[in-house]
């Protein structure tokens, strides 16, 4: 596509079309014209990816444009691309009709946008539905496949749906370009003198989308946080094999919000246990709906901060009593304690069963149906991130070997574990997937990946986990309410409004005031003496006090000091 700018007009000029969208800057209104020459000479010309869609913000309404993509593969034929640039560009000409603060909050608005598209990894294509399952794809008829991809696109994964709002006119479907939020690899493999494509995609539900501890559990359309699809597909001389799985937050009215606390225990909203129940069942009947049976790995602790969240949860799925639903707690961190990992062969055991009868989706190269996947595993952990990753890929390396023995690939004997390159190749991508999500969901890099990327828990690992926790911790409590309201505003869930800054009590400026006072006071009176005597002492005893007491006084208004959303109350 081509993109031309004028003082009055965005004029959009495909390349399979000889119409022009027109986009007028100053009322904002859509139209196809045919090409007569209108344009000026002196526009400014680009050529671009394709049209992402556009939003309202103070200074007035914004179109949104990719600029840059990078190719990644192809699958069943249809190129694959991963959006590497973007441009936004406003209606307006200028922000003079603002005040000084309302110019502020609407570059603190860009910030965000910019944020939301510049967070890996987003990706499109413009010839494959990126956003369903090639079971999905398979079961659709003629009319489904003649209609626009925003139209036939399954609305949970499209990214940026809510800011195409104004470009699903029939007339302008075609421009839209629905972007998948997540991660995709696409590997060519050669074993046993075979050649075929293996791809992991992961797909990130708009629905209740947000950060780590400021999106959890369920809302009241039964959409639940960090619910993500993972489809894991095989392709080799026409034959097509799929197998997903899902994972998201547990399914009841619950947060855990930032306070300060290294791990803020998670609290039960009081709803009330018939409220609970009823929006517990209508998501797992979506689920249902969707992908059939379902079998729950619940991965949460059973004792401790979480036991109560673990409890509440298995009895709710007790007392619904659904026959789609098999419900399989696992104790992830007591029965691995002291890192034996080696257990988890108990929880691949107690499913094996359910696996092998759930199938996997095979297409072959002659256009018949093999076998199609009849249920999905559920997997959650608290943040449904490190322990969810490490199981998943279990399952998902057992099924791939089922895939490849179905394929005449692998031998009947034989298993992925055998083939240390594509052993290696499988664990990289699971590690690197697990790692994206995370990013996406927590701010940092997931934990445990060293078991996913070698098969064992390594010293490394360790060290990096504790980095990586660190930094989670900072970036939860002093970071993510942008991150969240950036999120917010790009799905359309928050209100765009001026002032954006909130007032803060007197606390959040004299305590942390205090604090370096008090410490600076400390280090000084700790290294400057040559020896100690008891005034000395009794003044590094004192500033120690301080550093202590204001540190507690902190920590016990710690909700005070957090960076929470502005776009939504919290």
């Amino acid at each position: 596509m081509t993109r031309y700018i004028t003082p009055e007009k965005f004029y959009i000029q495909p390349k399979t079309d000889s119409r022009l969208l027109v986009i007028d800057r100053l009322t904002g209104t859509l139209n196809l014209q045919s090409n007569s020459g209108q344009i000026s000479a002196a526009s400014s010309c680009k050529e671009f990816c394709g049209v992402l869609g556009s939003i309202q913000l103070l200074a007035g309404q914004y179109l949104i444009i990719a600029t840059q993509r990078e190719y990644v593969g192809s699958i069943a034929g249809h190129n694959i691309w991963c959006l590497t640039g973007t441009e936004i560009l406003p209606y307006c000409r200028s922000t003079l009709h603002l005040n000084a603060e309302q110019q502020i909050d609407n570059t603190t608005y860009l910030s965000m946008i910019e944020q939301v598209l510049a967070t890996p990894y987003l990706y499109f294509s413009y010839s494959y539905d990126l956003t369903h399952t090639m079971q999905r794809l398979h079961g659709t008829g003629p009319d489904f496949l003649s209609q626009s991809l925003i139209d036939r696109a399954d609305q949970r994964f499209v990214w940026n749906g809510f800011i195409l709002k104004d470009f699903r006119h029939p007339e302008f479907k075609n421009f839209c370009l629905p972007l998948v939020h997540g991660f995709l690899s696409i590997n060519q493999i050669s074993m046993n003198g075979c050649n075929f494509m293996w791809a992991v995609i992961s797909r990130r539900s708009v629905y209740r989308a947000g950060t780590r501890l400021f999106r959890r559990g369920i809302d009241k359309g039964g959409n639940v946080a960090n619910f993500v699809e993972t489809e894991q597909i095989v392709e080799y001389q026409g034959d097509r094999a799929s197998f997903v799985q899902i994972r998201g937050s547990v399914p009841l009215y619950w947060t855990q919000l930032p306070d300060l606390r290294y791990k803020p225990p998670p609290h039960i909203q009081d709803v009330g246990e018939e409220e609970q129940q009823v929006t517990c069942a209508r998501h797992l009947e979506n689920i249902n709906l969707i992908y059939g049976r379902q079998v729950i790995l619940d991965l949460v602790d059973q004792r401790g901060a979480e036991g109560k969240l673990q409890s509440a949860y298995g009895a709710t799925i007790k007392h619904l009593s659904l026959p789609t639903v098999r419900y399989e707690p696992f104790d992830f961190h007591a029965e691995c304690r002291r890192m034996r990992w080696d257990r988890l062969s108990i929880l691949l055991d107690r499913v094996s069963i359910d696996q092998d009868d759930m199938g996997f989706f095979l297409l072959l190269r002659d256009g018949s149906l093999a076998s199609i996947q009849d249920g999905v595993f559920r997997t959650n952990c608290v943040d449904c991130l490190d322990r969810t990753n490490v199981v998943q890929s279990m399952l998902a390396r057992r099924c791939l070997t089922q895939m490849l023995r179905k394929m005449s690939i692998l031998k009947l004997e034989q298993s992925v574990e055998e083939f240390s390159s594509l052993e290696r190749v499988f664990k990289e991508v699971w590690a690197d997937n697990a790692d994206l999500i995370s990013l996406q969901y927590s701010g940092t890099g997931a934990l445990k990946t060293d078991f996913t990327r070698t098969g064992k828990r390594t010293r490394v690992g360790l060290l990096r986990d504790g980095v990586n926790s660190l930094t989670r911790y900072y970036k939860n409590n002093f970071s993510d309410g942008f991150r969240q309201d950036a999120l917010d505003l790009f799905h359309g869930v928050g209100e765009v409004r001026s002032p954006l800054r909130v007032e803060r009590g007197w606390r959040y400026i004299t305590f942390p005031s205090v604090l370096l006072i008090a410490l600076a006071m400390f280090v000084t009176c700790a290294i400057l003496p040559a020896e100690y005597s008891t005034e000395s002492l009794l003044f590094l005893l004192f500033w120690g006090s301080m550093v202590v007491a204001t540190l507690s006084t902190i920590l016990k208004h710690g909700p005070e000091f957090v960076d929470r959303p502005r776009l939504v109350f919290m």
